[in-house]
Order: C-alpha cells, then sequence, then structure tokens
C-alpha cells in the first residue's frame, strides 16, 4: 500500500535521471506537453465546438491529452498510471458527477430561496449537447494539469496542506484572466474549486471523482441553468438572472463566485479533507 496512498515514482539511477526526475523539471516536462496539445487543439485544429466535426475535434482533444499524460507518467515517472486505470473508472466519475450536479443545485436553490436567481426557459434541450462536450474537456484538461500535474507534484516536497494552498491559489489566479473577473471572483474559485477539487483529489488518490465533479458543476451551471460559466455566456436548456449585490449573485462571473457557492462548497470540501484524514492520505512535508 502506498505511502498516504501516493503513487511513488521508480527513481532512476544516475545523473540524468536526478535531473529528469527532479520535482521542477518534471512540473516543466509535464506542463508543456499538456499545454501544447491544449494550444493546438485551438490554434492547428480551427474548428467551431458546436458543429458535429468540433465535436469529434474535441474528444479526439480528451483522449490525446489523458495519453500524453499517461505517457509522461510511464516515461518521466516510470510507474503505472493508477490515478487514471481505467479499473472503476466509471463508478468514480458517476459519483464526481453526482456530487458536482448536487453542489451546484443546491447553490442554485439557496439563491432562488434568497431571491437573488430567477429561472426562465431557455435555449431548449438542443443546448445540452455542447454543453456537455464543452464541460468534460474543461474538467478533464484542468484536473490532469492542475491536480493530477501541479498538486501531485509539489505535494511530494512540501505535503498536502501546502501542495493545496499552493494549487487552489493558482488555480484561482487563472481564473483572473477571465471575462469579467476581479480579486474576489479569483478568490472565491481558489476557496470553493481549489479547494473542493484537490480535497477530493486527495480522498481518491485518482482523478476519475474530480474530472466528474468538475465537469459536471460547469454542466450544470452553464447547461443546465443557462447562467455564466467563470465570466463566459452559456445558452442552456433555462436561462437564468440573477439580481442583488455580486457578492450574493457573482456579478458578470456567474453566480459560482457567489458568497453562498463558496460556503457550499468549502463545506463539502471540509467534509472530503476529513475522509481524506480518515483514509491517512494526507502528507506531510518531507521535513
Amino acid at each position: 500500500m502506498p505511502l498516504y496512498g501516493i503513487a511513488p515514482i521508480n527513481r532512476g539511477t544516475g545523473m540524468f535521471w536526478k535531473v529528469l526526475q527532479f520535482p521542477l523539471v518534471r512540473f516543466l516536462i509535464a506542463t508543456s506537453v499538456l499545454l501544447l496539445i491544449q494550444i493546438g487543439s485551438v490554434t492547428l485544429i480551427p474548428v467551431h465546438l458546436r458543429s458535429v466535426a468540433g465535436i469529434f475535434v474535441a474528444l479526439c482533444m480528451i483522449v490525446l491529452f489523458c495519453a500524453a499524460y499517461a505517457a509522461y507518467v510511464r516515461i518521466i515517472e516510470r510507474r503505472p498510471v493508477e490515478e487514471l486505470s481505467l479499473r472503476g473508472a466509471a463508478f468514480e466519475f458517476v459519483r464526481g458527477y453526482g456530487t458536482g450536479m448536487v453542489l451546484f443545485l443546491l447553490t442554485m436553490f439557496i439563491l432562488m430561496l434568497g431571491g437573488i436567481a430567477t429561472i426562465t426557459s431557455g435555449a431548449g434541450w438542443a443546448a445540452l449537447g455542447y454543453a456537455c462536450i464543452v464541460s468534460l474537456y474543461v474538467g478533464v484538461t484542468e484536473e490532469l494539469l492542475i491536480r493530477g500535474v501541479l498538486f501531485r507534484i509539489v505535494e511530494e516536497s512540501l505535503g498536502s496542506w501546502l501542495a493545496l494552498a499552493i494549487s487552489a491559489a493558482i488555480f484561482g489566479g487563472l481564473h483572473a484572466f477571465n471575462p469579467g473577473a476581479n480579486l474576489f471572483d479569483s478568490l472565491a474559485i481558489a476557496l470553493e474549486a481549489g479547494v473542493l477539487l484537490a480535497a477530493v483529489y486527495m480522498y481518491t488518490r485518482r482523478l476519475w471523482m474530480v474530472i466528474g465533479l468538475h465537469a459536471a458543476w460547469n454542466f450544470t451551471e452553464g447547461g443546465i441553468f443557462g447562467s455564466s460559466v467563470s465570466g463566459g455566456t452559456s445558452h442552456g436548456l433555462l436561462t437564468s438572472t440573477f439580481s442583488g449585490p455580486a457578492l450574493f449573485s457573482g456579478g458578470k462571473f456567474g453566480p459560482e463566485a457567489s458568497i453562498v457557492a463558496v460556503l457550499v462548497c468549502f463545506s463539502a470540501a471540509a467534509v472530503f479533507l476529513m475522509l481524506a484524514g480518515h483514509r491517512r492520505h494526507i502528507a506531510p512535508p518531507l521535513w
């Protein structure tokens, strides 16, 4: 049984492997490869995602992203890719998807109860297919980069708590470049999504549940309720309008930047952190 549930890398001998497997070098290699694929999917294959060809390209990119991550782990870290193993993957993904949907539904219920959110008819069922693919693409790419690479590599040296804080801060900071984002929006993303997704990864030590949760939150937010997702415009099955102070409505960034979403997700994160602690999945720093 791996210590703290963390799969150890298979250290090579000699200076070459010491350099290649140094944490910062591994981080740069992994992120460079994955980001090149992500950039290529946007620039080299300029197909609009709302077309059949665009959906096919998105699915191919998802597969390629997972294959590239797996190749990095096998070649550089020289170990089995346990975090993306297909054994039990479907069940874990469904658990994550259900969790993500419930958390956003709870957020919307509270906002509606408080008179902040109003739901009307939207683009209809046709909007769900596009939203499903986009949310899955975002879930896979962001989770492999942030939890699969950043959190996991930082955790090896600095321990779980510092890795959680650093990965959450970077995840929130990356969203600062989204349309309509401000400092509070980035902080909200860091506290709710950055902490929650890291907590779920610590609990499972695999990526499928994390990917499912991330994809489901975005899909429910944009695909079902038609609300802004991280500042981006959405056309969903329904249409949601929000009123009141941005602290409660989320403003232009969307309901995920509301204090309600932060409290709902941070509470869920606390539960998963307790479960991770019960499984002894919280690693101390090397010192």
